[in-house]
């Protein structure tokens, strides 16, 4: 596996993960959070490797996420 293949990889389970935790922490649907974490800043920045964020833990990124968006969580 080259080393560009492994990158694709990892951003991918990366991704995946992070989608899943936002869904989990903001009471969405999986189609809400993806919708929200495509459009948003955070994914261009993992997609373009800016800053080292894309190595960053999925859970802390969830919170950058919220964070970025101004996203409050919902009441349960």
């Amino acid at each position: 596996m080259t080393e560009e293949a492994l990158e694709q990889f990892y951003q991918e389970n990366l991704e995946e993960r992070l989608i899943q935790n936002i869904a989990k922490e903001l009471h969405f649907s999986l189609e809400e959070a993806m919708d929200c974490y495509y459009r948003s800043k955070l994914a261009r920045m993992i997609q373009e490797g800016k800053d080292g964020v894309q190595y960053l833990d999925y859970r802390a990124l969830t919170a950058f996420f919220m964070e970025m968006e101004k996203i409050d969580r919902k009441s349960e």
